[in-house]
This record gives structure tokens, sequence and C-alpha cells, in this order.
């Protein structure tokens, strides 16, 4: 009869040769879980980050865009609305705070700096 834990030393080897062979099989997937992160995830955040601080950094006056394309000028700021203010007959919309795509007052006063 055959020994097979003399064929590999020991049952200790064995164990840790087959946790190699389990590690070496999941690093493929480990490896694309982590360019995901770097690639997609973290920059997501940033940009999350950002938008969230321009909406907190909203003033009176500012012009801004909504997600929808109208463009206006902040007329009023509330918790988690902001009126704004559009065309020639000065009509107001009140938008939520997260329809505010960009605040071009904003990169005005970066471009002048």
């Amino acid at each position: 009869m055959i020994n097979y834990l003399s064929l590999f030393g020991s049952a200790d080897a064995a164990a840790e040769g087959s946790f190699v062979d389990t590690l070496i099989s999941f690093s493929p997937i480990i490896i694309v879980i982590v360019v995901f992160y770097f690639m997609l995830i973290r920059p997501q955040q940033k940009k999350d980050k950002e938008d969230r601080a321009m909406r907190e950094n909203l003033d009176i006056g500012d012009e801004i865009v909504t997600a929808g394309g109208i463009i206006g000028l902040v007329v009023s700021i509330k918790e988690d609305t902001v009126v704004i203010e559009t065309g020639s007959d000065r009509s107001k919309v009140r938008i939520a705070k997260w329809a505010v795509a960009q605040n071009l007052s904003a990169k005005e006063k970066a471009a002048e700096k």
C-alpha cells in the first residue's frame, strides 16, 4: 500500500500547498477588484465629494446650470431647494439642490485667479 503522506513529506506541507493553490486561483479575482476600485469607484467618490462641496458653497447671485440645462441666477437658498431666476422676463423657478450641475460663477472666479 502506498503512503500518500510520505510523498508530500507531511500533512502540513500538503495543507500549505493547497493554501497556495487556492491563493493563486483567487488572485485574478482579487486583481480585478483592486483595478475596479482604483479605476472606477475611487474617482467617482472624488467627483461626488466635489459636487457636494460645490452645492454647499452656492451663494446668492451665482450663475448656475441645472441638470436639465436651465441656466439662471440664484435668488434664494434653502436647505434642500434653490430658487433661480431665468430668462429676460425674470421668471423664478424653484429646484432641488441636487439638480444643480455646475456653478458658472465659481468657474469664472477660479479662472480669474
